[in-house]
């Protein structure tokens, strides 16, 4: 899919109810702590009017949150996305892992969000999926088609992600599935480019840099 295509592939999808699972996605990809959990009756309301086959993912995390001790769901978390390189919630890391193209790629993604006029906070990388998420939920409609846009420049890795975390048998896994099910079936380019990230994985570290390691044992700031 080139870039054209993938600009009306967006717009069309950037329709509000995908918005409403974007957002939803986004704050149930966030470090779980009290305040979060506090936000499951908000979150099963937003969804209520959602179509179930992009609903019930979501809610099945819900259900997760609200089930158990949020230790144990802060530990749980951490040993997903901090301890396991195939379940990393960056974008990038899957097309260029630790080398420096990966910072390249980043400085598109600060380019796309200040084109529909937003700022990533300086704490935060822009190739998170939860700060994708919420760019792609915003009210402005140019707004939801930037982030949807960056979704489908990265599909490989955001399906790949999708079946690490379905593989680790994770909670999270869901949030993928809502996700990836508001996009276009895999086909084409994007199939065979999945597989081939499957097959290889992300390129090995360039000599002289130094690695990435993503600070997600601190919870995601407020995001607007």
């Amino acid at each position: 899919m080139n870039r054209l295509e993938r600009q009306a592939v967006a717009r069309r999808c950037a329709t509000r109810e995908n918005a409403v699972v974007h957002r939803a996605a986004a704050l149930l990809l966030e470090y779980p702590d009290a305040e979060l959990v506090a936000l499951a009756p908000v979150l099963r309301d937003a969804l209520a009017d959602v179509r179930p086959q992009l609903a019930a993912p979501l809610l099945r995390v819900i259900d997760h949150l609200t089930s158990r001790p949020v230790t144990e769901l802060a530990a749980e978390y951490v040993e997903t996305f901090d301890l396991r390189r195939r379940c990393s919630p960056y974008l990038t890391y899957f097309a260029y892992g630790d080398t420096r193209k990966r910072g390249v790629a980043l400085v598109e993604f600060k380019q796309a969000y200040r084109a529909a006029g937003f700022e990533v906070a300086d704490a935060e990388l822009p190739d998170h999926l939860a700060v994708v998420l919420e760019l792609a939920a915003t009210a402005d409609d140019d707004g939801r088609a930037a982030g949807i846009g960056l979704l489908l420049a990265h599909r490989a890795g955001l399906e790949l992600l999708r079946l690490a975390l379905l593989d680790a048998g994770s909670p999270w896994a869901d949030v993928l599935v809502a996700v990836c099910a508001t996009l276009p079936p895999l086909a084409g380019d994007d199939r065979e480019a999945v597989a081939r990230l499957a097959a290889e994985g992300p390129p090995e570290e360039e000599v002289g840099l130094d690695p990435f390691t993503p600070p997600l044992t601190a919870p995601i700031g407020a995001r607007r």
